[in-house]
């Protein structure tokens, strides 16, 4: 099992469970049950918890014992995980607490959201905890800072919030239960077993309430912010609140419409030092005095100020919130969405204060930009009726307050049937300009017909007899080569999709855009994979691929090279890298038997092969190393199909031992000046050592090779 700590978008549910020391009765954590979880999401598994005690992990993969003999010495904690932050708002989470031991119990629990790499409080905390047993019912509003205490004696339950008791009753021995339901913004209570997820555990011994801390961890940052980072603030005045850090004396307050701005500290975000942890805006005497802005970000930051300590200022993280617009936005389906119902209900988030919304809906982007009026509709929602198969609608929501009407944007979607799915995708920028173009069939063709060009209107008026058009494609042959092409350029493309016998045949498709970059691509080593394009097919090393009666088949190039990554899922190295998701580990060794004493890996081109195009000059390329490889020198060679090869070694006699990445820059001329035809470049090799040495032995280690390019000259290159 992969570990789940450091994912990408990892949010954390996290219940913290802290001994102030280790007593004598050290508490025993028997195990942690994992139930389902909303059953239509599969990316969590059946492994989401984790149980970390001390720093340590240990991980649970099923729903088996486990026990912990050492949980740390001050802290034990336990995580869950939810991979989308959108989920966590959405989602009715429940933990349930059954008390096992008829011994003294008392423990406290804080209850958030927590960010595991840095252990800083993320905004979306949950808005209520309702402790709920048999007898009793309490709701702990979230909004607020508070700590949940339980202490069970030997005859009564009781639960504290902030010190302050709320519920007691008696005690029924081993098997009781306690259940907290922990639910986030806009979610709902329920008691759904299908969200449940519960923790269960026994305290052997116990230790007494004095002994606990009023809280875990002591931080300077101020905390909880309110209005929550990121959320929809739908007025136009504020009052910004958050929970002082820990040694606070006062507060520094920054407040903007510029995130550089106020996480710079610019002077005019800056609103004072105050005493008091509120601040208001939006009001005439406040900041903003005309009111918050529609539709505008505004961003704020608190820095915690105690002079007496030598680590003030606590600089704070910037959180922001949005004042809705007054227009209609996000709207469903998505703009420019693609395979739509043909039945399909359009939604849309109403904006600032409407009462009533205008409809504008049809089948040409200006009609329906230009129309002055709409259909008045009530609810957020409208039905245009049956719609045609691949076809592109457009559609406008304009929204009433009651006395002004404001227009809104223009939005589009395709229906089912057309083509769909750009590769490039749709507005892609820094594509390589041998870029394959591709897409998926819509499911009403038989056949397509490819529009390409460089001017947008004339794709999109084209017909077979325009110079767009580049001719049928089959089905199941869903691609186009369009050749190289020019750097810094924006391309547009077009699929229709024919089916003979059809009456509404051919079904024009959108125009899809892209821009390609300002380099050419001789390998980001992005394309390779363990199946029919393994990397050591294209870059031949010394060890070679296959057997004489296995095909495919190479014999190695003599050197001590070794290139590709046989444990990784692509056969190229997936953690290290500059750029994408994947690079081209290079395994060396100049002492290797049998072997010539310098160490290569080739690549045969078969794309770019003019290296003086479009006025390129330098060839790029990454390299990231490690300090304990050999010194052994790094070079780049090019060769033509005859001809000596052209080697140009680089500066550091120890780049080999660089361990970070990278880029180094070789101006085209060094190998002009060799005798190589930059029109007309064959191959590319990389290597470590002296080439050609056949006899002297060197070292070994092992580098990481991505992003190979060819730039026109660049004033500065970082």
């Amino acid at each position: 099992m992969k570990e789940i700590i450091g994912k990408t978008t990892l949010v954390l549910l996290t219940v913290f469970f802290w001994t102030s020391t280790l007593l004598a009765a050290d508490p025993t954590w028997e195990y942690i049950y994992k139930g389902d979880i909303l059953p239509d999401d599969t990316s969590l598994g059946d492994d989401a918890w984790q149980l970390m005690g001390d720093n340590k992990f240990a991980e649970i993969t099923d729903q088996g014992e486990l026990h912990i003999d050492d949980i740390g010495e001050n802290h034990c904690f336990f995580l869950y995980n939810i991979a989308d932050a959108a989920l966590m708002q959405q989602a009715t989470i429940e933990v349930r607490v059954k008390v096992l031991s008829q011994s003294g119990t008392n423990f406290e629990v804080l209850v958030g959201m927590q960010d595991g790499s840095n252990s800083k409080w993320l905004d979306l905390f949950p808005d209520h905890i309702l402790l709920n047993n048999t007898n009793s019912t309490y709701d702990i509003d979230m909004t607020e800072y508070h700590i949940l205490r339980m202490v069970r004696d030997t005859e009564d339950i009781h639960i504290y919030v902030d010190d302050e008791e709320v519920i007691s009753e008696p005690h029924v021995g081993a098997g009781e239960s306690w259940i907290g339901f922990i639910f986030g913004a806009g979610a709902t209570v329920s008691t759904s077993e299908q969200y449940w997820d519960y923790l269960v555990f026994t305290t052997e011994g116990g230790f007494s309430p004095e002994e606990l801390p009023s809280y875990a961890s002591r931080s300077g940052l101020a905390a909880f912010p309110k209005p929550a980072d990121g959320a929809l603030h739908a007025d136009t005045w504020v009052t910004l609140s958050w929970r002082a850090g820990d040694f606070a004396a006062s507060h520094d307050v920054y407040f903007g419409d510029n995130f550089d701005d106020v996480n710079n500290g610019a002077a005019d975000t800056f609103r004072g030092n105050q005493d008091l942890d509120f601040y208001i805006a939006g009001f005439p005497g406040y900041a903003y005095p005309d009111g918050l802005v529609n539709g505008t970000i505004y961003y704020w930051r608190i820095d915690e100020v105690n002079d007496a300590d030598p680590n003030s200022p606590w600089k704070g993280d910037v959180w922001s919130f949005t004042v809705p617009p007054k227009t209609a936005y996000d709207p469903t389906p998505a703009h420019n969405a693609e395979s739509i119902d043909l039945n399909v209900t359009l939604t849309w988030t109403p904006g600032f204060n409407a009462k009533l919304h205008y409809i504008v809906f049809g089948e040409d982007f200006d009609e329906v930009n230009n129309s002055a009026a709409g259909t008045p509709n009530g609810p957020a929602k409208y039905s245009p009726g049956p719609l045609q198969l691949a076809k592109t609608y457009y559609w406008r929501v304009d929204e009433s307050d009651g006395f002004e009407t404001y227009k809104g944007d223009v939005w589009s979607f395709t229906t089912e049937g057309a083509a769909s799915g750009p590769n490039p995708a749709n507005g892609a920028v820094d594509v390589m300009p041998s870029v394959l173009l591709s897409w998926d069939a819509g499911a009403v063709a038989a056949s397509h017909e490819v529009y390409f060009g460089t001017d947008s209107d004339a794709v999109e008026n084209a017909t077979i007899a325009s110079p767009e058009y580049k001719g049928p494609k089959a089905l199941g042959d869903e691609s186009y080569d369009p050749g190289i092409l020019m750097l810094n350029t924006a391309y547009f493309w077009r699929i229709d999709e024919v089916n003979g016998v059809n009456s509404n045949s051919p079904w024009a498709g959108n125009v899809w855009s892209f821009t390609t970059g300002n380099f050419f691509v001789i390998d980001d080593f992005e394309i390779y994979d363990a199946n029919d394009n393994q990397i050591w097919y294209a870059w031949h090393d010394g060890l070679g691929f296959g057997t004489p009666d296995m095909p495919p088949y190479s014999i190695g190039n003599g050197t001590g090279s070794a290139v590709g990554d046989e444990t990784t899922s692509s056969y190229t190295e997936e953690t290290i890298v500059n750029g994408g998701l994947q690079s081209m580990p290079v395994v060396y060794d100049n002492n290797k038997q049998g072997y010539s004493k310098y160490s290569e890996v080739e690549l045969t081109l078969s794309d770019i092969l003019d290296w003086s195009a479009e006025g390129v000059a330098e060839l790029s390329l990454w390299f990231h190393g490690d300090s304990a490889n050999a010194a052994e020198p790094l070079y780049v060679a090019l060769s033509n199909n005859t001809g000596t090869p052209a080697v140009v070694i680089h500066d550091d006699p120890a780049a080999a031992q660089i361990d970070t990445w990278t880029e180094w820059v070789i101006p085209l001329q060094m190998f002009a000046d060799q005798g190589i035809n930059l029109t007309d470049v064959d191959r590319i090799a990389i290597g470590l050592g002296t080439k050609g040495n056949m006899t002297i032995p060197g070292g070994s280690g092992k580098m990481f090779f991505d992003d190979i390019r060819l730039y026109r000259p660049r004033e500065a290159v970082e």
